[in-house]
């Protein structure tokens, strides 16, 4: 994966870094973390200029999370119920939680959008139930970009620093990579195996 990405990189620059991030919210096991540091790497390396590289990995990310946000309105929020009785282990929830979600997200949408682009996978998934709530589009748009200009500019940043202080960092950025995404899986796992269904109160 990583001399994908690095391929990518080198061969359609900053259009690559927005291809990779539109890639990577469309496609979550693709981490961010290790797109956006190696970018960050090439500023250190005087390759990429860093408020260009960030314009470019906001753009793709947040129309990434645009395809998200339209299949969550497609879909709608009441067809989701029998998917949830259906698969609720696998997706570790019950219908219950969906409704808080839901009222969560009716009053505190737009903090919740901000906040989540922080989160693993979460940054990607709050996509649909603001599009399954019918969240406005505009203030969709303007809290993704938000949130992932500071966490890509903090991403970016320290890939520029560790790209000044050791010529050969892109080598240790695969094994990192496989920690982090191994580190999700498990954290899946763990969810999946502890998951219990809420006994209902007649």
């Amino acid at each position: 994966m990583t001399e994908f990405i690095l391929d990518l990189i080198h061969s359609w620059g900053y259009f690559g870094i927005a291809i990779l991030m539109f890639l990577e919210n469309v496609f979550p096991p693709i981490p961010s973390e290790v797109i956006m540091s190696l970018g960050g790497v090439m500023v250190g390396q005087g390759r990429f200029d860093y408020w260009t590289l960030v314009a470019f990995a906001v753009a793709g990310t947040t129309l990434g999370n645009w395809v998200w946000y339209w299949i969550g309105r497609w879909y709608g929020y009441e067809r989701l119920k029998p998917l949830v009785d259906r698969y609720g282990r696998w997706l570790t929830l019950d219908w219950d939680e969906v409704e808080k979600l839901h009222d969560w997200f009716i009053r505190y949408g737009s903090g919740i959008v901000f906040v989540m682009r922080f989160m693993p996978i979460a940054r990607t998934m709050v996509s649909l139930p603001a599009g399954m709530v019918a969240m406005n589009q505009a203030k969709f748009l303007i809290w993704t970009a938000a949130g992932s200009t500071i966490w890509i500019a903090a991403l970016a940043g320290a890939g520029s620093w560790f790209g000044r202080q050791f010529a050969e960092v892109e080598r240790f950025i695969g094994p990192v990579a496989l920690v982090a995404i191994g580190s999700i899986i498990l954290l899946y796992i763990y969810r999946v195996v502890t998951w219990k269904p809420k006994v209902r109160e007649d």
